[in-house]
């Protein structure tokens, strides 16, 4: 059977979706394609304002699949604004490959929107985004988005859908049962698992130098600090749970840095530990137990740190307003609503108790995040473009 040609129309390498390109490429049913439409981003590392440092993922991005960078022309280039990507001749370069399908991630964007209009009934279109109703608020604005979006969606013949909340976000906007493809976010689940023992031991030598002993509960954060991950609300169950043997380790660097370790001064149980790259990660999902994400929004569509969390063996504790909460979040963790400290500091309190039904969410983690995986992706569109 000759293979499938799918062309790929995203914005730049991401961490999360380059290993599945990767993956895809090995199919014997499909060949991906992938034209990056932020031509600036293919170079080295990149200042990104919200870590307020310059960031360079320690893991390839661009290896094992193929792709081109297209000529962006963008006044302003970048992914912040609908005029960032501007690429005349992406369309083209897309039709000269002769695909016999595309894949675009994204609308909001010149190019993006230009190239979903252009291939409509010409190839099937398949489409991934990950927006979600959860931010949405009632009046004129919401229900002329929604007629605007109806008409976006109309250029789609297929949507990926990322879970739950997207599938609903697909449907009110037009998009019927048979079109909505499962295909969940999913991160390297193998690379954060394995090897177990290493990460385990390096973990354990952290906390140690943390001062961190084996009878404490370690409530971990990870993640840029800024007001939509809402940092603050580990200050405030600090301050709800007394008990000297919760620790709060706090991962990443950010806006709100220097104003959440001044809150924290008066509490020794708290410890700051500077953004890390990929390849350490592993580690620092370990030094939690518990691992939380207690965003409120707006544009928390999942929350892939917490896959990354299950995927290192913690329970967690996940905001509604996260996306992927009603998704990940089962025998594993806590749901709550972010004015539900008691309720979280409860549930802390219950944990440190009891650390037999600690153990049984870490193995309920692990055991769910195996279907959330890169696999998963793949067979999907092998399936669809191979109908």
């Amino acid at each position: 059977m000759t293979r499938k040609k799918l062309a790929i129309i995203t914005s730049h390498p991401i961490q999360y979706n380059a290993p599945w390109f990767k993956l895809l490429a090995q199919s014997k049913l499909v060949q991906p394609k992938i034209f990056y439409t932020w031509s600036q981003a293919g170079g080295g590392a990149k200042y990104d304002p919200d870590f307020g440092k310059e960031i360079e993922w320690d893991i390839p991005l661009l290896e094992g699949y193929e792709y081109i960078f297209v000529k962006n022309i963008a006044a302003e280039p970048g992914t912040h604004h609908f005029k960032g990507l501007v690429n005349p001749t992406l369309n083209k370069e897309v039709e000269e490959w002769q695909p016999d399908a595309i894949l675009v991630f994204g609308w909001s964007f010149d190019s993006h929107l230009r190239c979903l209009r252009y291939f409509h009934k010409k190839l099937p279109v398949l489409f991934r985004g990950d927006s979600t109703l959860l931010d949405e608020t009632p009046g004129i604005k919401r229900q002329l988005r929604r007629l605007f979006l109806k008409w976006v969606y109309r250029h789609v013949d297929y949507a990926l859908s990322v879970g739950s909340h997207n599938k609903d976000y697909f449907r009110k906007h037009g998009l019927r049962e048979e079109q909505l493809i499962d295909a969940p976010h999913a991160i390297d689940n193998d690379r954060f698992m394995e090897p177990e023992e290493q990460y385990r031991r390096e973990a354990l030598a952290w906390r140690d130098r943390l001062g961190i002993s084996g009878d404490d509960l370690v409530l971990l954060f990870a993640g840029k600090l800024e007001s939509k991950k809402n940092p603050f609300f580990l200050m405030e169950l600090a301050g709800r749970v007394g008990s000297p043997r919760l620790k709060i380790i706090i991962t990443g660097n950010g806006i709100l840095e220097n104003s959440l370790k001044q809150a924290a001064l008066p509490d020794s149980r708290i410890h700051f530990i500077d953004f890390q790259n990929q390849l350490q990660m592993p580690v620092v999902y370990r030094l939690g137990d518990v691992f939380i994400l207690p965003s409120e929004g707006p544009g928390e569509t999942w929350g892939l740190a917490v896959n990354e969390a299950m995927a290192s063996g913690c329970a967690v504790m996940m905001s509604q307003k996260a996306g992927g909460s009603i998704d990940l979040v089962r025998d594993n963790g806590l749901v709550f609503g972010t004015a539900e400290a008691g309720k979280c500091a409860s549930f802390l309190e219950e944990l440190a108790a009891d650390r037999g039904k600690l153990a049984a969410m870490k193995a309920a983690s692990r055991k769910i995040i195996l279907t959330f995986s890169f696999e998963h992706i793949v067979t999907a569109i092998e399936a669809l473009l191979c109908r």
